[in-house]
């Protein structure tokens, strides 16, 4: 796996790595341990749902709910927990999570296209991804926490600017925390 201490935004047009945790098409849902520096298995999903497209973190971010900032990323067919992919971002579902005990947090979803992906690479925004597709992502989040016990709320849609913004953020607050 690549350094996953460094943020790689290579150009103006806002390319950056997403590593991958769980797979497009996955009932299994996969988290990075960085302590034991391994992919373990979280959870599995009931019968008839999978993940739409691959989820994964953008490394070296800290996001608001303590884990790195969440990317699901649109690319032709799946890739594997671990590949780093170069992206680009094409905006970011504003949300936020309750769960069982009532406590409320910020849980965004980035929304990024593989820049190696022939389907998905041209689209610069939610829009260019069409309405049925956005809404079709909004209801997997809703759903697969509603599953855990959850409740997800989506606050906005915004740009992929907002995106960086919450990216840039969420590296400060790694550093923040990597320096004490």
């Amino acid at each position: 796996m690549a350094d996953p201490t460094e943020i790689s935004r290579t150009d103006a047009e806002g390319q950056f790595r997403v590593v991958i945790e769980t797979p497009r098409g996955s009932r299994n849902k996969y988290s990075y341990d960085s302590e034991q520096q391994v992919f373990v298995l979280k959870k599995v999903l009931p019968a008839g749902m999978t993940f739409p497209f691959d989820f994964g973190f953008v490394p070296a971010t800290l996001a608001e709910d303590g884990d790195p900032i969440d990317v699901l990323l649109l690319m032709d067919d799946p890739a594997f927990p671990g590949c780093t992919i170069r992206a680009r971002l094409v905006g970011v579902l504003e949300a936020e999570e309750k769960n069982e005990e009532g406590k409320t947090q910020r849980n965004d979803r980035l929304i990024a296209v593989a820049l190696e992906s022939p389907t998905y690479s041209e689209m610069k925004s939610l829009g260019d991804l069409g309405e049925r597709l956005v809404a079709d992502v909004e209801n997997f989040f809703v759903t697969y926490q509603k599953l855990r016990g959850n409740e997800f709320k989506v606050l906005a849609r915004s740009d992929a600017r907002k995106a960086w913004r919450l990216i840039e953020k969420s590296g400060r607050k790694y550093s923040q925390q990597e320096a004490a």
